[in-house]
């Protein structure tokens, strides 16, 4: 099934969603102090989101108990917030989808709590953030999917990290999870080809030392098999006829 290009009308509900999540992102971010417990977190995205008139669009899909993924150190993604107490210099990322009239923009945030230097962390999360840039510079009608993959994958290998390979980008709009998949990984010039109105959620999903994963007991939460670090950084993209349009940018 192709991706469902948007409309206008669509796309302006889309970007309004879109900064209220990176807004709500940042919110949480600074929240997130030393101390705090990821359910907290969880209940202030969901009282943020009462007071937008969003929806969380991760609570109850599939069953997922949370409104956001907060994952940790080697946590990777879909972790279930809970009872953990986020220490300084924990790297974190915080994945998030929001709703708003039927429409969903996704996106993920990530950094260290504050308090403690973490010079790996630090060198990850810039390099994840480097790999989403590189993928997002190539999203402009007549580009492909491809194109997107091997800018990210050119990235991360280059310094010396590792591309979670089972987990991937996708189209986002009136589902969650659209058409295309967007691997982290591929070659120029192959897969879909990128058209005004597509919607896209490129996320850059890295490991510090393994590409190796396991899923643990909760069965959500995937983390390195070796335990060491990882981070997942997201936006949502709009391709415009001009090129594109980072929709979940915060002011």
């Amino acid at each position: 099934m192709p991706h469902a290009l948007k409309n206008s009308q669509e796309i302006e509900i889309m970007r309004r969603c879109g900064k209220i999540l990176a807004e709500t992102l940042q919110k949480l971010k600074q929240a997130a102090k030393p101390g705090i417990k990821t359910e907290e977190l969880n209940e202030l995205c969901i009282r943020l989101c009462e007071e937008n008139g969003t929806t969380p669009t991760f609570l109850g899909y599939r069953n997922f108990p949370g409104a956001i993924c907060s994952s940790v150190n080697e946590q990777v993604v879909h972790a279930i917030p809970g009872k953990y107490e986020l220490k300084p210099g924990d790297l974190v990322s915080i994945d998030c989808g929001m709703t708003l009239q039927g429409l969903i923009t996704d996106a993920t945030i990530s950094f260290i709590v504050k308090g403690k230097d973490n010079p790996k962390a630090e060198r990850l999360l810039k390099v994840g953030e480097k790999a989403l840039r590189a993928g997002i510079k190539e999203i402009k009608p007549g580009k492909r999917v491809g194109d997107i993959s091997f800018a990210i994958q050119s990235v991360v290998q280059q310094a010396g990290y590792h591309i979670i390979k089972h987990l991937t980008g996708h189209g986002v709009g009136r589902e969650l999870h659209e058409p295309p998949i967007i691997n982290n990984f591929g070659k120029k010039g192959q897969g879909p080809a990128l058209k005004p109105g597509m919607t896209l959620a490129i996320e850059p999903i890295i490991g510090e030392k393994t590409r190796h994963t396991k899923t643990l007991e909760d069965n959500w939460t995937i983390a390195t098999k070796d335990g060491s670090l990882s981070i997942q950084i997201e936006h949502t993209i709009l391709v415009t006829p001009q090129g594109h349009e980072i929709l979940t940018l915060s002011s």
